[in-house]
């Protein structure tokens, strides 16, 4: 089932997609249809769903990692983007005057779907409300400029979010595609993840309490690259579809 999240004559609504059709529902955890519809094509797509945190993970494949010169940790890392930093499907990724280096990182995003808190890796599926797919946008030289990574993963459209909530998905080796202009930059399997979506939920959610709406970023492999102005940037997750942003 696919978990939208869109904007049509000034309002916004959640919707359950079946091919070109939308059914209105009143939120995206009891789903309850409201007997309204909506055709896609006369939509715009919004971010999916509204987080009080966009949690990331750091250097969660190994590929990745040796490419920026860092050792894989021994236990998940992880960091956040705020709110402003989200964007949707087809929405512009804005590039900031500070950076000469901005790239590029598909990811898997975990959407929580209950509080949690002090769980273990079995009991994480139950915590779920799908997955979408995320562009962990870096101004990779001002990450290693500042020493931490906060400025540099937070402007403003760096967290393309989307473009649905896919609640029927299994992350068991899958495939993440990067793609600038329609070359390929990125192209790995969720196999390749050091700590699976399970082991990171457990781990976040003994650090910090989970709330509905959440999103996990669980890691980009190797591949990043550089983006410029008037790219089209593609990151596709098989199983999940596409989320596609040009930049400007």
């Amino acid at each position: 089932m696919k978990i939208v999240r869109f904007s049509q004559a000034g309002e916004t609504h959640y919707g359950i997609l079946e091919g070109s059709s939308i059914a209105l529902i009143d939120s995206p955890y009891s789903l309850v249809a409201t007997g309204e519809s909506a055709e896609l094509q006369e939509v715009k797509l919004e971010v999916p769903i509204q987080p009080k945190k966009v949690i990331c993970v750091g250097l969660n494949f190994a590929d990745h990692a040796h490419e920026i010169n860092q050792e894989p940790p021994s236990e998940p890392l992880f960091f956040f983007k705020p709110s402003s930093s989200l964007t949707a499907h087809e929405t512009p990724i804005v590039l900031p005057h500070q950076s000469q280096q901005v790239e590029i990182e598909v990811e898997l995003a975990i959407v929580i779907g209950k509080r949690v808190k002090d769980i273990e890796p079995t009991q994480a599926k139950d915590a779920v409300l799908g997955f979408t797919i995320a562009n962990d946008v870096t101004a990779r030289d001002l990450q290693f400029r500042d020493l931490q990574w906060a400025r540099a993963k937070a402007f403003d459209s760096f967290c393309p979010l989307g473009p649905w909530i896919e609640t029927d998905f299994d992350p068991t080796q899958k495939q993440l595609t990067s793609r600038i202009n329609g070359d390929t930059r990125q192209d790995s399997p969720t196999s390749q993840m050091v700590f699976d979506p399970w082991e990171l939920i457990s781990f976040i959610s003994k650090n910090l309490t989970l709330e509905p709406g959440d999103v996990i970023l669980t890691g980009s492999p190797s591949g990043i690259s550089k983006i410029v102005s008037g790219d089209q940037v593609e990151c596709e997750i098989e199983g999940i579809g596409i989320l596609r942003n040009n930049v400007t």
